[in-house]
């Protein structure tokens, strides 16, 4: 787990660092002054912090307008202030953090909220994580998936995106070769990457994920742990994770998209 501590003041600073590295200590914390150099080890540096822990009130930049910036960057990464007004707390309920602490932060306090976090508490086992809010992507015991073609990958998003529905070999091969015309191509294509897709998943124990049956696929939805049928399902979570992009990767993609962003603004 990696866990960011922000906050102007160095002695705040020390105090929240050691506090949340005896909450929790398996986890890898970095310590920050400067909210700025939080948001650079994001958004340049590739680091996505699973929890951020950062004061509010800080020159330059604010704990809210840090949050938000944080949230677009990596918007799974969960937010909780820590701070010693307790007047902002609407404010950050309102910008979808998770929590808030008053200070003094107490090893207790700290160690409330990650055990309030579920997914971060206790690794979902046996379960393929899929995300789909942003680009598409795979993960399995922490670890992203390895697909030996770009457009395996490709499939299993299209299953994905169909909710568990069974897909004819025709559809697959219209989403994902518009602009081809060769329909003996096509099907060459398709039986390849129906085989990569399955040796994909059998090689990390999940085989069944893929439901094969008469030239016809879907995926079982037991066995994803994914974002986009968390919000669906009405989770708070997925919903406030949700901004606006799905799969943004490929075109086919863009009705389901419209069809999410009316579910979020009606």
């Amino acid at each position: 787990m990696l866990i960011f501590a922000v906050d102007d003041e160095p002695m705040q600073l020390e105090t929240l660092r050691r506090v949340i590295a005896e909450a929790e200590p398996f986890a890898q914390v970095l310590a920050f002054e400067r909210p700025r150099d939080a948001y650079s080890a994001v958004k340049d540096d590739g680091l996505h912090p699973d929890v951020v822990f950062t004061d509010i009130e800080m020159p330059g930049i604010s704990g809210l307008e840090f949050a938000a910036m944080i949230k677009t960057e990596s918007p799974d990464t969960r937010i909780v202030f820590v701070t010693g007004y307790t007047e902002y707390a609407l404010d950050a309920f309102r910008a979808h953090v998770h929590g808030y602490i008053l200070k003094p932060a107490t090893v207790e306090r700290v160690r409330e909220e990650l055990n309030s976090m579920p997914e971060l508490a206790e690794e979902k086992t046996g379960l393929l994580r899929v995300k789909c809010f942003g680009n598409f992507d795979v993960f399995f015991n922490g670890s992203p998936v390895i697909f030996r073609r770009k457009q395996t990958k490709e499939l299993l998003a299209f299953l994905v995106d169909r909710e568990g529905a069974v897909c004819s070999a025709e559809e697959i091969i219209d989403a994902l070769w518009e602009d081809v015309d060769n329909l003996a191509l096509k099907k060459t294509y398709l039986r390849t990457l129906t085989a990569d897709l399955k040796q994909s998943l059998t090689d990390i124990g999940m085989e069944e994920v893929l439901i094969r049956k008469h030239r016809q696929w879907a995926v079982n939805k037991r066995l994803l742990d994914c974002d986009y049928y968390r919000m669906l399902a009405g989770d708070a979570e997925a919903v406030n994770s949700f901004r606006g992009e799905h799969m943004r990767q490929y075109s086919w993609a863009e009705m389901t998209l419209a069809r999410l962003q009316r579910t979020m603004w009606t």
